[in-house]
């Protein structure tokens, strides 16, 4: 399938090679560090193996079918490719869902069983490529016994059901090492509250993913647990509509101290939200843990999961990463597919390269912009009157309303600064394009 393709270098942005990096430079040091470890860029198995082209008005478009006289060989051979596209890109980490590398089978007992088989062979291909595991998660939305939620079902069978696949996905988080364990809440909210009960729905989600941590923990797993914050889709409301929404949930179940954020580019706008604005929330509350890069199209209202090609976007994203520190156990995980009309194996690497590249991008302008320091400055300035005086006392809690009331009465007219957006954003765009 990519025997034609042969390893993906980088050649420079003035290379007319389609098959070569432009931007990403993976040992390059930036910061202190090489680019891939800045990026810790991961393949999406689901898009980037399943994915077939569909949308919400068609069939599919693209041949996603394996070798294999059976399921559990095509399983095999998809493994084949995942990590042949894998080390011919240079990705060393990649994330999966339960069904996305093993066959579902008629029951719960044949998908625990493919699982273990499946993850076994995966295994055996991480040893010989030195490929890593990211993040591991359960699907417990697509089927159609998750029509009414996983963790939120009216139904606690389906909830019983929901913890054992659960269950089963972390171990075999942990049995390839994963850093990470993701809880992706599709369809966890309702269509309308003429049939709902909030308030028990909500309590359940959380007594799932308290009883996930405590499993995982006895079983040895250090990494970190993610929510992925998803609004809209694929249900009006959803209980994990935005990281403040999220946030609020975690602190008022206690699970703020095992769950980070893993925020998708396309999520953030779906909510009215630009992805900077949702990883610098996450970020200046100590809950950003990871990213799945992608974007969306402003024109669709819907979950497009593009490969990343907005720049200026990427560049922001950069910034924001660069401050919380950098991935820990996190990275950027490419949640994207190629569109319903590519549907050549050839445009999945193409796809890869124009998110890599962009990001690559990103990257190395948030460092540019970072060294500048100017806009570092002009912000600590700006917020500079509560160093000292009033403002030092009020950071400090040392003031009261009386106080205040006081010193106001004695200020006469107050003078405030201009913010200068429009001066700020001159010196991104100068930076930018001189990267």
């Amino acid at each position: 399938m990519l025997e034609k393709i042969s390893v993906v270098k980088f050649e420079e942005k003035e290379s007319k090679n389609p098959f070569s990096f432009k931007f990403y430079n993976a040992d390059e040091v930036i910061l202190g560090k090489p680019m891939k470890d800045h990026l810790k860029f991961s393949m999406s198995y689901w898009h980037t193996l399943c994915g077939e082209g569909t949308d919400p008005f068609g069939k599919g478009t693209i041949d996603r079918t394996f070798k294999g006289e059976d399921e559990l060989s095509k399983a095999k051979s998809k493994a084949d490719v995942a990590f042949e596209l894998m080390s011919k890109l240079g990705i060393e980490y990649f994330c999966f869902h339960d069904v996305d590398i093993a066959p579902e089978g008629n029951n719960l007992a044949e998908l625990k069983a493919n699982v273990e088989i499946m993850t076994d062979y995966i295994k055996e291909l991480m040893n010989k490529t030195g490929i890593k595991l990211l993040w591991g998660t359960a699907n417990c939305f697509s089927h159609q016994r998750y029509m009414h939620g996983a963790g939120s079902s009216c139904n606690a069978d389906v909830f019983a059901f929901a913890a054992a696949q659960i269950k089963n996905a972390i171990d075999a988080t942990i049995k390839l090492g994963g850093t990470g364990y993701v809880f992706w809440g599709g369809r966890e909210g309702y269509e309308t509250l003429l049939n709902t009960d909030m308030g028990i729905e909500q309590d359940n989600i959380a007594r799932l993913m308290h009883m996930a941590v405590d499993y995982a923990r006895a079983q040895g797993f250090k990494g970190d647990f993610y929510i992925e914050p998803k609004p809209k889709e694929p249900t009006k409301h959803q209980y994990d509509f935005d990281v403040a929404t999220t946030l609020s949930f975690l602190r008022k179940y206690g699970l703020d101290k095992d769950f980070k954020m893993n925020i998708e580019a396309n999520h953030a706008t779906l909510a009215g939200h630009s992805f900077q604005h949702e990883l610098h929330l996450a970020r200046v509350n100590g809950v950003f843990g990871s990213v799945d890069a992608n974007q969306g199209d402003l024109l669709l209202g819907w979950d497009t999961d593009q490969f990343p090609s907005n720049v200026y976007e990427a560049t922001m994203c950069m910034y924001e990463i660069i401050q919380a520190g950098g991935f820990t156990n996190g990275g950027l995980n490419f949640d994207a597919k190629v569109r319903r009309a590519s549907f050549e194996y050839e445009d999945i690497i193409y796809g890869y390269i124009l998110g890599m590249d962009t990001f690559a991008l990103g990257l190395r302008i948030a460092a540019k912009l970072i060294e500048d320091g100017r806009i570092k400055e002009f912000t600590e300035n700006r917020y500079s009157s509560y160093k000292t005086g009033i403002g030092e006392k009020i950071v400090k809690g040392k003031t009261t309303l009386e106080e205040l009331e006081k010193y106001a009465l004695e200020l006469g007219e107050v003078k405030v600064e201009s913010g200068r957006q429009e001066y700020l954003e001159s010196i991104i765009n100068s930076i930018m394009f001189s990267v």
